[in-house]
């Protein structure tokens, strides 16, 4: 589930997709119910459904002691605040229902079937309607009091750029210079319509380069991969992070895994799969941890 459109997929994995169909991410009381009635066709039609896995935008509340557990929180997509997307799915469907981030979910499928195959410490990161990361330390997904938002972390701007920024809650955070929207509400046109030479993809690449840089010397993954739609279709991005990042570093910390600039900051392995693979990963999980 995403801040544009919602994939649901019905299969065990990249290579066993049953069905799969794209459903525009609109208001609760249409979307989930177009989103239940395709799972439920599929169900008698398709195949029999084991389990269903969620990866959805947010933030979620995923403790499961909170009384709010599977609900979104405070999120800019209207509407959408306090909604019960665990609930919902419970009570529809007589299976295991699982519910993480559509980032976490993503980055546990490219832990499963991509690119992080046999690492044990890497971050999926995704940069489109909004920006968000999934972070795998020592083999599962990082979660305190909350699952981590960094697409609203506070990062040093660029030179001489003084553009407010567009997130609601912060302005001029990550998300708010550097995501789909961010990008448009600045050049006042579609990311996709600017020139690949404007010189807003420097400050969008410094921008993701500064969370790279907070991810170093942070959690220190063994790999970043970049996804979504902002990068999958401006790959020119990838370069200039990688570029942005190693300036912004300033030969600090000599680590092995970063020697190689293209395979430390990469893009997912499942391309613009990783999203959808996701909430199967998340669905497999959930079975395994059920059945078990």
């Amino acid at each position: 589930m995403g801040g544009t459109k919602c994939v649901c997929t019905l299969g065990t994995g990249p290579d066993d997709i049953r069905a799969q169909e794209t459903l525009p991410t609109r208001d609760p009381a249409t979307t989930l119910p177009a989103m239940a009635d395709l799972l439920s066709r599929w169900n008698t039609g398709v195949g029999a459904i084991e389990a269903i896995g969620v990866a959805s935008f947010g933030p979620i509340d995923l403790r499961r002691d909170s009384p709010h557990y599977g609900r979104i929180g405070a999120t800019p997509k209207a509407g959408w605040a306090n909604v019960a997307l665990l609930e919902f799915f419970a009570k529809r469907f007589a299976v295991p229902v699982g519910l993480t981030t559509d980032v976490i979910g993503a980055a546990l499928a490219e832990g499963r079937w991509g690119d992080a195959r046999k690492l044990t410490d890497f971050v999926y990161v995704t940069v489109g309607t909004g920006i968000g990361a999934g972070l795998i330390v020592a083999g599962k997904s990082v979660f305190g009091c909350h699952h981590p938002e960094l697409g609203h972390v506070r990062i040093a701007r660029f030179a001489g750029d003084t553009w407010p920024g567009s997130c609601p809650f912060h302005g001029d955070c990550l998300e708010g210079l550097a995501s789909g929207p961010a990008i448009a509400a600045r050049a006042g046109t579609t990311a996709g319509s600017i020139p690949v030479g404007s010189a807003i993809w420097e400050t969008v690449a410094h921008a993701l380069a500064q969370l790279a840089h907070v991810l170093v010397v942070t959690v220190a993954p063994q790999r970043i991969l970049f996804g979504g739609g902002v990068i999958s279709a401006q790959p020119h991005l990838l370069p200039r992070i990688r570029k942005s990042l190693a300036l912004s570093l300033n030969s600090y910390l000599h680590i092995p895994e970063m020697a190689d600039r293209d395979g430390y900051i990469r893009p997912p392995g499942l391309g613009t799969a990783a999203g959808p693979l996701g909430a199967l990963a998340v669905a497999a999980d959930t079975y395994a941890e059920r059945t078990a």
